[in-house]
């Protein structure tokens, strides 16, 4: 958790205000994991903080929605080409990933 709250910190994902009247408070909660090893013995514990966006409403805490996403048939056209150049691919396992955009609307 406190490798969660550190990463939140240092990527500024948010700023600490005093509440405002006339915005609703959208809650978080923590998720937990035990990610194991090949072998079924615990490699590390992790946690991330996440927002309870299913309490939103539309219109009101939020007027749009996007989500980007990998398709598969661009993986499958760039492990194609990897494999048929000959390249060397390896494989990076993000520990921390923020999606930045521009947000109109004040979040609390």
């Amino acid at each position: 958790m406190q490798a969660e709250i550190y990463a939140l910190e240092q990527n500024n994902t948010w700023v600490l205000v005093d509440r405002l009247p006339d915005k609703r408070i959208i809650g978080c909660k923590w998720v937990y994991k035990i990610k194991l090893k090949i072998d079924g013995s615990i490699e590390r514990y992790k946690a991330r903080l996440i927002v309870k966006g299913y309490t939103q409403i539309e219109g009101v805490d939020y007027f749009d929605t996007f989500f980007p996403v990998a398709k598969m048939t661009i993986v499958r056209v760039l492990l194609s080409m990897v494999a048929s150049r000959g390249w060397h691919l390896l494989q990076l396992d993000v520990n921390n990933a923020f999606l930045h955009g521009d947000l109109n609307e004040e979040i609390c």
